[in-house]
């Protein structure tokens, strides 16, 4: 990788006429206005990093970054597989963005360091910023789009961090931070493009190898390719056999598109329980790195997120968002049957996720596998009728969550009533027991939402 503190020559940066210090964002002339660029993530000249900067990265890093623990999965038996889970969800803020954010910030020049740092964030990478920001005493700006959580842009102003909510999407809020970095002079860092970040994300895979012997494959969360192109490098270079494995939401499949046109392109995202994926279009250095060493690129429903957020809290009594989800929804939706038998290892690589967000991808993982059901059924209004039906879910252990009467609309017998019930039962085994004793005994019965097709899997993860 380039001495990215350098005086850049001509040839590397056609457009820089001064050092990376001097300019750290500069314009491009457009029709419009001028747009300011990043220096370093440049679509003609992509920096692919080395196995080398991943290991002076964790050299640098070690004394500010928790070395997470990799343990066998209580869900190994149910899904076939010897299932490991890197926990990096137990960094200080919640994610592994902490890995490169403090490398980048330790390659600072000392006038870098005095002056400062912006970038534009979802929540994960900023957190990682103004945490080791203040930490080692570098002032940090970060831009968030306004549909960022609330809990990420309180934690960045807690840690003195000058925190600008503005932008409808990543792409705005990043055009937001380049230019106010070209005013201000302030050092732009990307949150998974920057050379330095993603060496210090590849420490991620130094550690998976060190520790579990044997493995048959890494299955990584991808946004925008940050993560799985150091990964992907660390393990590679040690173990070329080891299988690397992308997940997208298909709510946001930036590398998968980019693959498919064999260069990275700007792609339509839509809102995602995986925010942390949610970028338009994936770094060219990240795929410049990553895409020959990648294995198979798999996009996942966001049903099987839920579902995948609500196992690990049940099974494993980790709270995971939706992006480090991403992996064990692959492996419970079928997509990765081929590594049945086995040693795999998923990266759970962030736990912020809003309590009330949690509590829906809780609710939704439920509806998904069918243990949280609503139907609507026909019955007598006549003294007697609701209480029959309360027996009745009663004596198959269905727990009843709501239940509301509808009279006006029932035109047909004005001795009938609507009921509108929601329940919980045990399994998709429990909820077609439900269903074969509401249409025995009731003509007009409905079942509303949508399930996923149940599974073997799923079945036995709940017995």
């Amino acid at each position: 990788m380039k001495d990215l503190n350098k005086k850049p020559s001509f040839q590397e940066f056609p457009d820089l006429h001064k050092t990376t210090m001097e300019t750290t964002n500069v314009p491009v002339q457009t029709q419009d206005n001028m747009i300011p660029v990043d220096p370093f993530c440049k679509e003609d000249n992509p920096n692919k990093i080395t196995f080398e900067d991943i290991t002076l990265a964790a050299f640098k890093i070690k004394s500010g970054i928790v070395n997470t623990a990799c343990t066998r999965s209580q869900m190994s038996h149910a899904t076939g597989m010897e299932l490991y889970l890197k926990k990096d969800f137990l960094q200080k803020t919640g994610s592994f963005k902490e890995r490169g954010a403090r490398y980048a910030l330790l390659m600072l020049t000392e006038d870098q360091k005095r002056v400062g740092v912006i970038s534009a964030s979802l929540g994960n990478h900023a957190l990682a910023l103004c945490y080791h920001g203040s930490k080692l005493g570098i002032p940090v700006t970060v831009v968030m789009p306004v549909f960022a959580p609330i809990m990420k842009i309180t934690a960045c102003r807690q840690y003195g961090a000058n925190v600008v909510v503005e932008g409808l999407d990543m792409g705005e809020a990043k055009r937001i931070a380049l230019k106010q970095g070209q005013e201000k002079g302030l050092t732009y860092i990307n949150g998974y493009d920057h050379p330095h970040i993603m060496a210090g994300q590849g420490t991620l895979g130094l550690e998976i190898v060190e520790q579990v012997k044997d493995v048959d494959a890494v299955v990584v969360p991808v946004g925008g390719g940050g993560l799985i192109a150091g990964v992907a490098l660390a393990v590679k270079t040690l173990q070329p056999h080891v299988q690397i494995i992308g997940v997208e939401s298909e709510r946001c499949p930036s590398f998968t598109a980019a693959r498919a046109a064999g260069h990275p392109v700007p792609t339509d995202i839509h809102s995602t329980l995986a925010d942390g994926l949610a970028v338009p279009m994936v770094g060219y250095n990240a795929f410049a790195t990553a895409n020959s060493l990648i294995d198979k690129m798999v996009v996942v429903k966001e049903e099987w997120i839920a579902v995948s957020i609500l196992k690990l809290v049940e099974h494993e009594k980790y709270i995971v968002e939706g992006a480090g989800a991403t992996g064990l929804a692959a492996i419970l939706a079928g997509q990765l049957d081929d590594l049945k038998g086995k040693r795999v290892v998923l990266l759970l690589c962030g736990g912020n996720i809003d309590t009330t967000i949690l509590g829906r991808c809780l609710e939704r993982g439920l509806v998904a596998e069918g243990r949280l059901l609503k139907f609507t059924v026909t019955i007598s209004d006549r003294p007697g009728g609701i209480s029959e039906l309360c027996r009745m879910l009663a004596s198959i252990g269905v727990s009843i969550k709501d239940i509301m009467h509808e009279r006006a609309w029932i035109i047909s017998d004005v001795f009938s009533v609507d009921i509108k019930v929601v329940c919980e039962t045990r399994d998709s085994e429990h909820s077609e027991q439900l269903k074969e004793m509401l249409h025995q005994n009731y003509r007009n019965v409905t079942f509303g939402g949508v399930t996923l097709e149940p599974m073997m899997k799923l079945r036995s993860l709940n017995n």
